[in-house]
């Protein structure tokens, strides 16, 4: 699964990374994004902006938007069926940019936060689905869920999820405006290559969302 992630890469790094034309001008470092907070998304149809949307899914449908809380991540393998997913599935996906994400490993009665990034420290794109949700008084909220796969070599002794990090030829698929074939979408939605990745132990303080700060990607021996 993915439960926090980072996004601490300077804007203009991220308009360079994703080829944008504009980037929010209050963007600032994030060090531990959580659940139902805001998080910078590229959207299928905006895909040369980086906008904020909730993370946490809400369903056209819904009726009350506290679902979007048990909506942060939905499985790659079931996603393009699920009610709650294969609209956005066909018709509204996104990036989501990070430069790394936190997972806690399980060592005996303990469970240790590592922090999980590329080797060479690049940003990547996890791949994500957004719905629009209306409410009863017509307020409008963008919603976004990070898609999930099966661990791959380097994730599995530490969790049996990862987020789907989308190869960068992969984007512009991924961002299509149409309606693409199913079959061909869920084709890009692969463990990532286990030979890029790397981790490191990181303080307890990360458990606690509102501490958002370097500390939080320090190394702890």
């Amino acid at each position: 699964m993915c439960g926090r992630f980072v996004l601490t890469a300077s804007p203009d790094a991220i308009q360079t990374a994703f080829d944008l034309t504009s980037i929010p001008a209050d963007m600032t470092p994030r060090f531990n994004i959580a659940p139902t907070q805001p998080v910078a998304v590229i959207a299928n149809d905006a895909p040369k902006a980086l906008q904020f949307y909730r993370w946490g899914l809400i369903p056209s449908w819904a009726k009350d938007p506290k679902i979007g809380n048990q909506m942060i991540n939905a499985r790659s393998e079931s996603a393009p069926e699920k009610p709650a997913f294969r609209a956005a599935f066909k018709r509204r996906r996104c990036l989501i940019p990070a430069d790394g994400f936190y997972e806690w490993q399980k060592q005996g009665s303990d469970k240790i936060p590592l922090f999980i990034h590329l080797k060479d420290r690049e940003l990547f794109a996890m791949a994500g689905l957004w719905e629009v949700w209306h409410s009863a008084e017509g307020e409008e909220i963008r919603t976004c869920t990070v898609l999930t796969t099966e661990a791959n070599a380097f994730m599995e002794p530490i969790h049996n999820r990862m987020p789907v990090i989308l190869r960068k030829e992969d984007y512009d698929f991924w961002l299509s405006p149409n309606e693409e074939s199913v079959p061909a979408l869920e084709a890009l939605l692969k463990p990532f290559d286990p030979s890029q990745m790397a981790a490191y132990p990181v303080s307890k303080m990360v458990n606690r969302p509102n501490n958002d700060t370097p500390a939080c990607i320090a190394p702890v021996a």
